[in-house]
């Protein structure tokens, strides 16, 4: 699955966004080793703090299925805001935990486009090796 076709699939399930309190819909597509995506939006709740973003929910789902970090291909994260659709602080630590470091974030808005790593977007992760 090329780029574009990844950032079209995002879009796609930007469309089941559930965004009422913000009205800001999130979309993303995680693309898998053996060629499957998995699709999350963006799921708001009153209590702002249950709140699920998209790429989360996309990551989630892969990991549901059994996938794995050195699985994932790449993550695409859209939504038709002004401005990219960068993860915020939550998943921003949730992705440096199940994707590698290397793996390719794409961000788009539909007019701009960038190419991100988890490494770019969170230096000096905390992880696990913090714990031991």
């Amino acid at each position: 699955m090329e780029q574009k076709e990844l950032i079209n699939m995002a879009f796609s399930a930007m469309n089941n966004a559930y965004a009422p309190y913000s009205n800001y819909k999130v979309g993303a597509c995680c693309l898998v080793r053996d060629g499957n995506y998995f699709l999350g939006a963006n799921v708001e709740n009153a209590s702002y703090g249950a709140t699920s973003c998209a790429e989360r929910n996309a990551v989630f789902a892969a990991y549901s299925y059994g996938f794995r970090k050195d699985d994932i291909v790449a993550l695409a994260i859209v939504s038709n805001g002004k401005t990219l659709a960068a993860p915020c602080g939550i998943c921003r630590q949730v992705l440096s935990e199940l994707l590698n470091t290397y793996t390719p974030i794409i961000l788009s808005n539909g007019t701009q486009t960038e190419i991100k790593t988890i490494g770019e977007l969170l230096p000096m992760q905390f992880g696990k090796e913090d714990l031991e």
